[in-house]
């Protein structure tokens, strides 16, 4: 069996996730490609394909939310993602056990008890039909049916039970943070894609090799939010590796592994970008030591900078100024390339503005 070194498997994650080299593909095929990504921040999605495809503009996604062609709503991790309609058709279905979980906790569970949560589905779905209805409204009108329950976690538990999708101007680009008035839509409805009837694992798995692979069960999990998936994992014609330290990999039967010294150009990453959330072992692109250095703000999100195809640093943008903070000190070839690459970023991110908003910080 094949042993895989780190940095094979860092080369490998980057040509997979179009971030050794840019790819000509259209947005919605670079969309499909990685499954789904992560949006719980409207922007987010659109620095990730800036990053990934030559020429990105903005019109490019805001028009596939537009044409229906892709939508937003709660799927892997039970997070905020964008897949393409179709995608989201089976996979919201797979993934609905870890959705449907958040019901056990305190959040949801006191205002869920002794309720019928088939009957709150079946006025949710009765309430959103027709893509108009915001959030808010929805838990106005459910507080009225459901007398003494608290209409707004209702309309959130609709949003769980159903496979509910927020159409546009929800999730296009615009100002750096959520928008509070969210229209919410059932997705068939929206797209006209039927959803699935029962969930597709094999499918799940083998897309997910497709765009971060060689991967291990544990990473499959991680990624997914689902457990106990290694009888599916085992059923399918895979060929396995294995890590430096003896950890078993699996991977499509011809899916390329990247060469080891291969260039990796500077990139900068979203934050919750899928290279950087689609492991559980998250090594192949950060370093433990890192991981924890960003911990104790890694759930707002951490925009990162890549330098040699593995993170060196994050990054932000706020009031008009992009500010690059490096974990450790950059070579001066180093800090050249990222500076080049954060002037395209800028330009993308801000459309406006002097190159003096741009800043290395010590």
């Amino acid at each position: 069996m094949r042993v895989l070194s780190l940095r094979t498997l860092n080369r490998t994650l980057l040509e997979r996730q179009f971030l050794l080299e840019r790819t000509s593909l259209p947005a919605i095929d670079i969309v499909r490609h990685l499954v789904a990504m992560q949006a719980q921040e409207p922007n987010w999605p659109y620095v990730g394909l800036w990053t990934r495809a030559e020429g990105f503009a903005h019109k490019e996604l805001t028009d596939l939310y537009e044409d229906r062609a892709v939508v937003r709503g709660t799927m892997v991790r039970r997070t905020q993602h964008l897949a393409a309609a179709e995608d989201f058709a089976w996979l919201r279905p797979t993934v609905q056990p870890v959705v449907r979980g958040a019901l056990a906790h305190g959040y949801f569970a006191p205002h869920v008890e002794g309720l019928d949560t088939e009957e709150l589905a079946a006025a949710g779905r009765e309430l959103i039909r027709g893509g108009d209805l915001t959030r808010a409204a929805l838990g106005r009108q459910l507080g009225e049916r459901f007398a003494g329950r608290h209409g707004a976690r209702l309309a959130s538990v609709v949003e769980l039970l159903e496979p509910v999708v927020y159409p546009p101007p929800n999730g296009v680009w615009g100002a750096w943070g959520n928008r509070t008035t969210t229209p919410l839509a059932l997705a068939h409805d929206w797209t006209g894609v039927p959803t699935a009837t029962r969930p597709d694992p094999r499918t799940m798995v083998t897309r997910y090799l497709a765009a971060f692979g060689p991967a291990g069960i544990l990473d499959v999990q991680a990624w997914s939010g689902l457990t106990r998936l290694r009888e599916v994992v085992e059923s399918l014609p895979l060929r396995m590796f294995r890590t430096v330290d003896g950890k078993e990999l699996y991977d499509l039967p011809d899916a390329p592994v990247a060469d080891a010294e291969t260039p990796a150009p500077v990139r900068f990453l979203p934050a919750f970008d899928n290279a950087a959330l689609g492991h559980k072992d998250r090594t192949r692109l950060i370093s433990d030591a890192d991981r924890r250095r960003i911990a104790p703000v890694a759930a707002l999100g951490v925009p990162l900078l890549l330098v040699d195809g593995f993170v060196r640093g994050s990054w932000s943008f706020k009031d008009g100024a992009l500010r690059i903070t490096p974990f450790r000190p950059l070579g001066r070839a180093e800090e050249d390339a990222v500076l080049g690459e954060a002037r395209s970023l800028f330009g993308f991110v801000a459309g406006t503005g002097a190159p003096e908003d741009i800043a290395v910080e010590a």
